[in-house]
């Protein structure tokens, strides 16, 4: 839900408020700067490191060398330069692939690399390098989507689309319905008009199979008394955009989940939209029937609500979710735009939702966004107070009333938000099918990072990650179920000294630790390849999760390891063990869990 400018209230039919509050900005020129590009592999794998340890190396000998047309002479040179190199294999070009075995120190693989450089039969030597898929979509307004790939407060998305894309999966935004969009159009499925109010609906009729956005503006007092009059907000198409804006197509936003489809189901109209749509749209996403509406036949396994209304969650909405859960169908809800308990709003106090709070830049919450103890996950929502740069861009419409010219802007609010963790979802889901609503739930919560700034009043399990979440998701088959089992308590890492540990006390299991234990952890640290981190069973038996590496110089580590534990006791007292094995860097073990 959009903040609202100073002195504007949400607008109200009957019991429900739509979420629907003016734009930040007006439309966004297309920038022209191209999207930054990752490099295809780390410094320390390519040609740029020299004496980084490799483990094959590329041999290209001269036409009249005998090692050139003769595997055996190529192995007998690969055998003089060293007792442990093996010539693996010719390559197309007629290169030899040289394997030089795992435990050569850099000095070796410099003598290696020099002996064959002065061999006068040789015409060149490359290391084996290791490429890596590359995710960095070229749209022209990637540069500005802070809110997927900034290392502060964004969510981490490029580094999961190697792995997911949301293919396979539909996602139902059940909001203002679909404005054209050249940058969405080829990602678009068929959705439903569910209003059925002709005052509400504004274009003319009520519920029919097209889920065409007409613009929902009003004029001063026409939504209740000195309430100003609004433009059309094109709500439901910005909300599409983040999740699944077409990428990799040279313009525009990139979207979250782009492999996946949108059903546009329009509930929101004029001055808001009805509880009885929404429960019917519910219903319809989800796959359930509908009294008078076709049979749908892009049944969403994913349904976003960036929408909300004042007061309990009625027995009426705890049903339709509830029933569109049990068809597994994930349900995406925002908490609000009153700076308030999300006790004391619905849709995003009811049960069986993932209920997402919003953070700004800097990765706190937002000051709009409502909080506490029924939050379950934050996303960036934006704020814009600072300049628009710090809203969430996507697609929109520049039409003030009716339909225009196709644009792009920046919004702010927990309906920004809300898509975020609706696309997350669908990679999730895309990752792997078999996961039930409430197992995708607790992926994502279970792989969230601490939230890089403050909140008050609770912001559910933290920051979205998106690359961790679908990564534990991949590798864990399945298994992101189980119980978790965490300390939050900070402990210093000293510098080049002893290894300081903490400690997991786990109860309730019954048997053997699982074969995909999932151990996240959270160190802040200056230089990580300094740290060596072990995983203690209760028996004592250590399994290494990290050892040191002088050619990984990046800061910080937050990710989850898969531990083969299945022949430890799952019960008793865990510990994680981590020491700092070189000087001039400290740093603290923020936080760890286990995930059984």
């Amino acid at each position: 839900m959009r903040t609202p400018p100073s002195g504007r209230k949400l607008i109200s039919v009957a019991a429900v408020s739509a979420a629907l509050i003016t734009a930040a900005t007006a439309s966004v020129a297309v920038a022209q700067e191209p999207a930054p590009r990752a490099a295809a592999v780390p410094a320390a794998l390519t040609e740029a490191a020299p004496g980084t340890p490799a483990e094959r190396l590329i041999v290209g000998y001269k036409s009249g060398a005998a090692e050139a047309k003769s595997n055996k002479a190529a192995e007998a040179d690969a055998a003089a330069k060293g007792a442990d190199i093996d010539f693996t294999r010719r390559l197309g070009t007629g290169a030899a692939l040289v394997d030089l075995g795992d435990k050569a120190s850099r000095s070796q693989v410099a003598d290696v690399i020099a002996e064959f450089r002065a061999d006068p039969q040789v015409a060149y030597v490359v290391p084996d390098r290791l490429n890596t898929p590359q995710a960095d979509p070229n749209d022209t307004e990637y540069a500005k989507q802070w809110d997927l790939f900034e290392s502060t407060a964004g969510m981490n998305v490029p580094a999961a689309w190697p792995t997911s894309t949301g293919t396979g999966v539909t996602v139902a935004v059940i909001d203002t319905g679909y404005v054209t969009h050249s940058d969405l159009a080829a990602n678009i499925v068929g959705g439903y008009d569910f209003i059925a109010d002709t005052a509400v609906s504004v274009d003319g009729d009520g519920r029919d199979g097209n889920p065409a956005d007409p613009g929902d503006y009003y004029a001063a007092n026409e939504c209740g008394s000195g309430i100003p009059a609004s433009g059309s907000s094109w709500h439901g198409t910005h909300v599409a955009g983040t999740i699944a804006a077409v990428t990799n197509n040279n313009k525009g936003v990139a979207g979250i989940a782009y492999g996946a489809k949108i059903s546009p189901v329009r509930v929101l109209g004029k001055c808001g939209g009805y509880d009885s749509d929404i429960i019917d749209a519910i219903t319809w996403a989800s796959g359930g029937s509908v009294s008078g509406v076709p049979a749908n036949s892009n049944v969403a396994k994913v349904i976003n609500m960036s929408l909300g209304g004042d007061g309990a969650c009625t027995s009426a909405t705890q049903s339709a979710i509830n029933a569109a859960v049990g068809r597994g169908t994930t349900v995406v809800v925002a908490a609000g735009n009153d700076n308030d308990n999300v006790a004391n709003h619905s849709p995003g106090n009811c049960n069986n939702v993932i209920s997402v709070a919003a953070t700004n830049r800097s990765g706190a919450k937002a000051s709009y966004s409502n909080y506490g103890s029924l939050v379950d996950i934050s996303a960036p929502g934006g704020q814009t107070s600072t300049g628009t740069a710090n809203g969430i861009l996507s697609t929109l419409n520049s039409g003030t009333k009716t339909p225009s010219a196709e644009s792009y802007a920046y919004y702010q609010g927990t309906s920004m938000a809300t898509p975020h963790i609706a696309g997350l979802a669908a990679l999730v889901k895309s990752a792997n099918s078999s996961l039930t609503p409430a197992q995708i739930e607790t992926a994502i919560k279970n792989n969230a990072r601490a939230l890089p700034g403050s909140c008050s009043g609770g912001c559910g399990a933290g920051l979205a990650d998106a690359a961790k979440t679908v990564a534990a998701v991949s590798s864990s088959g399945g298994t992101t179920g189980g119980t978790t089992f965490s300390n939050t308590t900070a402990v210093a890492v000293p510098d080049n000294g002893s290894a300081i540990e903490s400690s997991i006390a786990v109860s309730g299991r019954s048997g053997n630790a699982p074969a995909t234990l999932q151990v996240g952890v959270d160190i802040t640290h200056t230089y990580r390849g300094d740290l060596v981190i072990d995983l203690v069973a209760p028996d004592g038996s250590t399994y290494r999760l990290k050892a040191a590496s002088s050619s990984d110089s990046a800061d910080n580590v937050s990710t989850t390891y898969t531990v083969d534990a299945s022949s430890e006791t799952a019960n008793g007292t865990w510990k994680l063990r981590v020491q700092d094995t070189a000087a001039q860097d400290t740093g603290t073990l923020n936080n760890w869990k286990l995930t059984f």
